[in-house]
């Protein structure tokens, strides 16, 4: 355990963001997952509706640091193509 109380803090900072962080990669994970089961049922107007959603999330994540940008582009290039896909 830290005494120097500057440690302390950066301690405590640390776990909130921590926390943060864990919070939005988890909605990111969910939103995903919205879009991928659309995808799968074939309904096509709640997939495009959920994927604006998730394109919505991931920028935020990478806005923040969460994700780097290319990893968010990533994501959304592949969502995306896969809504596309959908005949």
């Amino acid at each position: 355990m830290a005494n120097i109380k500057s440690a302390k803090k950066r301690i405590k900072v640390i776990e909130s963001k921590t926390l943060r962080n864990k919070m939005i990669k988890s909605k990111v994970k969910t939103v995903i997952k919205k879009v991928e089961a659309a995808i799968a049922s074939g309904d096509k107007a709640a997939a495009q509706e959920n994927l604006t959603a998730a394109i919505s999330e991931i920028n935020k994540a990478a806005s923040k640091g969460i994700y780097h940008k290319n990893n968010a582009a990533r994501k959304v290039s592949r969502l995306t193509l896969a809504v596309n896909k959908m005949a």
